[in-house]
């Protein structure tokens, strides 16, 4: 318990390092350099004004400075990183695992939020968590590099066709290429298996979001935060929802 409330700490902080990363990889800007600033009055934030979690309701919310509101989407994705590290933690204890899958947890975090804010997935995070994914995955054994390959190809290789199937049919685009990016790094980390119960799930809840938010209107989705959540459901669950599925038509 005491190491999970540790991995809790930890992913926290990291969530501060993520929140950067969902403000400027979409500017093109470095994750590293300058310091955070508030984006209204510019005054650079000190360390005590940054403590995650802590300073935001210490300062209720708003810039220290200019009194500007900060987005509660700052503190919701530090304790997000915090819970989701914390339960990585708790599955796979200090192991390979963990540090493997927490790439992939971080990966989808910062894809989920860019996509919400500017309905795009950025391409070279996308391209460095591919790479990632499938050479470290030897680690396992030869034998998962393989599985990676094949789970990387099959992930994009699902989304093309619906892609382009449905633009045969339709003459309209439904998901988008940055999708397919996703699923490729969701292939590479968690097989092809898992692939396939990714995209289920992802289907089901955005279904399900769409029919209690948006009704009969027509209005565009972003799909990344759907696949992320799917992807989550197979990594903590998928062996067992599988195993369940498998053994429920065995004769």
């Amino acid at each position: 318990m005491v190491y999970c409330l540790f991995s809790f700490i930890l992913g926290i902080f990291m969530g501060s390092f993520l929140n950067v990363c969902i403000y400027r990889i979409p500017k093109g800007e470095s994750v590293v350099y300058p310091p955070s600033k508030c984006p209204n009055c510019g005054n650079r934030i000190k360390w005590y004004h940054n403590i995650p979690l802590l300073s935001y309701f210490l300062l209720k919310g708003k810039c220290a400075y200019c009194g500007e509101r900060i987005s509660p989407l700052y503190p919701a994705v530090e304790f997000l990183t915090g819970l989701l590290t914390a339960l990585l933690f708790c599955k796979f204890s200090l192991s390979f695992s963990f540090f493997y899958y927490l790439i992939l947890v971080y990966y989808l975090i910062v894809v989920s939020f860019i996509d919400i804010k500017t309905m795009e997935v950025p391409v070279k995070l996308s391209y460095f968590a591919l790479l990632l994914g499938i050479l470290l995955s030897p680690f396992f054994g030869l034998s998962q590099l393989k599985e990676s390959v094949l789970g990387a190809s099959f992930g994009a290789g699902v989304i093309l066709f619906i892609i382009e199937t449905y633009f045969v049919f339709t003459g309209k685009e439904g998901m988008g290429y940055g999708d397919a990016n996703i699923m490729a790094v969701v292939g590479a980390f968690l097989g092809w298996e898992k692939v396939l119960l990714t995209l289920f799930v992802a289907s089901a809840v955005g279904a399900l979001y769409g029919l209690l938010t948006l009704k009969k209107r027509e209005a565009a989705l972003p799909f990344g935060p759907f696949l992320a959540v799917g992807a989550l459901v197979s990594l903590f669950w998928g062996d067992r929802i599988i195993n369940w599925y498998l053994g429920g038509f065995t004769p």
